[in-house]
């Protein structure tokens, strides 16, 4: 118990002192939900930067949630293999989309049902099935089919994202963390799913929180964390944190 207290009482970053180790620049990408064509768009703008701010061990952070919602999921995960094979130092958060479409990729009828509900519509309509098919098809029926449908590539690359990511002052992640519970010991769901308990919370944490997620309009600093999902799949606005040093920048689709 002690061990536990006194974890909790690691020194908290308070947002305007944070950075990340010299020499190294970091991109987080907010959610993208199934916008391929904005993800092209925001890589060029980040392909762009890097190359104009000179030399560093740069490095792209997915925050998760690349599926569904929008039009193209298949070609989302296709265009972050492509990166993650030609750049190398690309990384992958799992988001609670993530964690359901790897669910309903086993063919459970019930995670089907809930994948449909919360936007796998359209990733299950980015892959090789027409509207026709999908609509014929009751939710049992539609459970035996997407084993075969979704890329086993896909599955196996979407298996290997990580839950969370430190660098520095920072600590990267899908939904948020746990308010007063030590990193190293945050629970995948929270981590992927939590909402509300996280975004009340006013005190430091252990780390400043980068996070998607939870929409908002703008980039949204608040002290102790980070949100960056700027609603891509509606909005045409995906957003990306750039990070070097103490500095602080963004990129976006929609400047």
């Amino acid at each position: 118990m002690l061990n536990r207290l006194l974890r909790k009482r690691k020194p908290a970053r308070p947002i305007d002192t944070a950075s990340v180790p010299e020499g190294r620049r970091i991109y987080a990408i907010g959610d993208v939900h199934g916008r391929n064509d904005l993800l092209q768009q925001l890589l060029e703008k980040i392909v762009k930067d890097d190359t104009e701010r000179g030399d560093a061990e740069s490095e792209i952070i997915f925050l998760g949630d690349l599926v569904d919602r929008g039009p193209d999921s298949a070609g989302v995960l296709d265009t972050a293999m492509q990166l993650k094979s030609s750049a190398g130092n690309v990384r992958f958060l799992m988001g609670n989309h993530e964690e359901v479409y790897l669910a309903a990729a086993t063919g459970d009828e019930k995670s089907v049902r809930f994948f449909n509900r919360i936007g796998g519509r359209e990733t299950i309509l980015s892959y090789d099935i027409s509207m026709k098919e999908y609509i014929e098809l009751d939710i049992s029926a539609l459970a035996e089919r997407i084993p075969t449908l979704f890329s086993p590539d896909h599955v196996d690359f979407i298996s290997g994202f990580e839950d969370q990511i430190v660098i520095g002052d920072y600590a990267f992640v899908h939904a948020g963390i746990r308010p007063g519970v030590p990193l190293s010991e945050q629970r995948n769901k929270d981590l992927r799913w939590i909402r509300e308990e996280f975004l009340a919370a006013q005190e430091p944490h252990e780390k400043v929180i980068v996070y998607g997620h939870t929409i908002s309009d703008d980039v949204l600093e608040a002290g102790n964390r980070i949100g960056i999902d700027t609603g891509a799949y509606y909005s045409d606005k995906l957003t990306a944190l750039v990070l070097q040093g103490s500095e602080r920048r963004y990129l976006d689709t929609a400047t």
